[in-house]
């Protein structure tokens, strides 16, 4: 029996700047992903602080929150078999010069900083990042 799997992803402040949605989105499409769900949206300081708080005593957490609330964000919940772990491939390494080929962060990221995406990292992780963005009925079957 096949399992689908949802899982959160945001194109980030930099990547919406270098107006990569596009592309980010097709490569979602062409790795089997469906979109449940996506919106475009800015978030304040204090939001990405909430969202990020697993990071609180970590020290890039502080840089990361100003830097999540500095412009425009895409939101998306996705789905499919295994999606949480296809999601972390097709992103690539979190620091861009460590990324693959053909991975969005070798395309679009700038440095370990402003690495273009973020991906849920495990299940509970993805329904609680889901949850701060989505609510149940904006999801679609």
């Amino acid at each position: 029996m096949k399992t689908l799997q949802r899982t959160l992803t945001i194109v980030k402040p930099d990547a919406v700047k270098k107006n990569a949605i596009g592309d980010i989105i097709e490569q979602f499409e062409k790795n089997g992903f469906h979109i449940l769900a996506m919106k475009m949206l800015e978030i304040s300081q204090h939001q990405a602080e909430q969202f990020y708080a697993v990071h609180a005593s970590r020290p890039f957490y502080h840089s990361l929150t100003k830097f999540m609330s500095s412009g425009p964000i895409v939101v998306l919940a996705l789905e499919k078999e295994n999606a949480i772990a296809d999601l972390r491939t097709l992103m690539g390494s979190t620091n861009p010069a460590n990324a693959e080929e053909g991975t969005i962060r070798k395309k679009w990221a700038t440095n370990i900083e402003h690495n273009a995406i973020h991906g849920s990292d495990a299940e509970d992780t993805a329904r609680y990042e889901l949850s701060f963005f989505f609510a149940g009925y904006e999801l679609t079957q």
